[in-house]
């Protein structure tokens, strides 16, 4: 059984170096059994492609951790769901329209950064003009400045501290393990402070018809029976979700 194990573990990793073009000849033998993988052509051509196959696919796996710490998306999606809790809908609009509206926003607000990273180190380094180290280093500019541009100063300040490093003298002096917490605090602060303020009109709303019902003597009457239509139709009315858009977008430096 150990015997199997071990055939069966080297069988899967021969196969993933080979499609790779990483093992160009080789000879592998095991108790019993003997594997011989030929050279193959053009080795530097293969190993090209297979390192851009494989930065592909750890930009992908790492995409939802850099669309949640380093774009738009933490904001708009913290203020869409408290306009959700405000109007007294728990579950209306669903999750996978506040996420699906939040990514689309965030495209949208993280174009001009994408469209530069692609300019300055996709292409460059799909044209084989740089290197991967250089299509790295040309590619975070663009991110950490956005980040630079929305980080509260006190933010960065405080992630420097706790880090016990010097304080960075210019944009590229800073880490991005300090920018990136620092970004997200401060993407945290904007949202509550938004979402404040859209809360403002609907708890207006809610002391107005609480007060209503029970001068009226209307006590067992739950508020919420009125109070959720009305906000509904004021939020319909003075197009909220367009605002709300708008509102959010502009936000961003």
């Amino acid at each position: 059984m150990q015997n199997r194990n071990l055939f069966l573990s080297a069988t899967a990793v021969l196969v993933l170096l080979s499609v790779s073009g990483i093992v160009s000849a080789a000879d592998f033998s095991m108790p019993g059994v003997d594997i011989n993988i030929g050279s193959a052509k053009g080795n530097k051509q293969e190993l090209a492609t297979a390192l851009k196959i494989a930065i592909g696919l750890t930009v992908l796996a790492l995409a939802p951790a850099i669309l949640i710490s380093m774009t738009a998306f933490t904001r708009i999606v913290i203020v869409l769901s408290m306009i959700r809790h405000g109007l007294g809908m728990q579950e209306t609009p669903p999750n996978s329209v506040i996420v699906s509206l939040s990514l689309f926003l965030a495209l949208f607000t993280m174009m001009p950064v994408l469209n530069e990273v692609n300019t300055r180190a996709y292409l460059p380094f799909m044209a084989d003009k740089l290197t991967v180290e250089q299509a790295l280093q040309e590619g975070v500019k663009p991110l950490r400045e956005f980040m630079v541009r929305q980080t509260r100063e006190q933010d960065l300040a405080l992630m420097v501290d706790i880090s016990k490093s010097e304080a960075p003298k210019s944009i590229d002096d800073i880490n991005l393990a300090q920018l990136i917490p620092a970004f997200m605090l401060s993407e945290l602060k904007s949202a509550f402070q938004i979402g404040f303020v859209i809360f403002l009109p609907f708890l207006l709303i809610d002391i107005i018809i609480s007060t209503i019902l029970m001068s009226m003597g209307m006590v067992m009457v739950p508020p919420v029976m009125i109070a959720l239509p009305v906000k509904i139709l004021m939020f319909v009315l003075i197009d909220g979700w367009n605002l709300v858009a708008r509102s959010l977008i502009s936000s961003f430096n």
